[in-house]
């Protein structure tokens, strides 16, 4: 069986931060950033939630996730959303 995975972005509800990551399993990965017990996700214990996730894609490689994961991040999580919101309304006015 083929494992899929997801680049996904998460928003902080209380204050509108991004963070952005890859899984196989996002529905389980969504739940230990949101579990203050869980300590394996830091970025998201130090920026406040709960967080939900606003957007995300799937690879059927995770070499390709990683690669994408990496070029958000460098681009900038907020960029990359504002870029991708920009290319979506110019595809509906088309």
């Amino acid at each position: 069986m083929n494992t899929t995975y997801q680049v996904y972005i998460l928003q902080s509800q209380s204050n509108s931060r991004y963070y952005c990551g890859y899984s196989g399993k996002l529905d389980q990965r969504l739940k230990s950033h949101n579990d203050p017990a869980y300590q394996l996700t830091r970025t998201t214990k130090v920026i406040t939630g709960p967080w939900e996730i606003v957007w995300n894609s799937d690879f059927l490689s995770r070499v390709e996730a990683m690669k994408l994961e990496k070029k958000i991040k460098k681009r900038g999580i907020g960029r990359f959303l504002h870029e991708l919101g920009s290319a979506e309304s110019r595809r509906r006015r088309d």
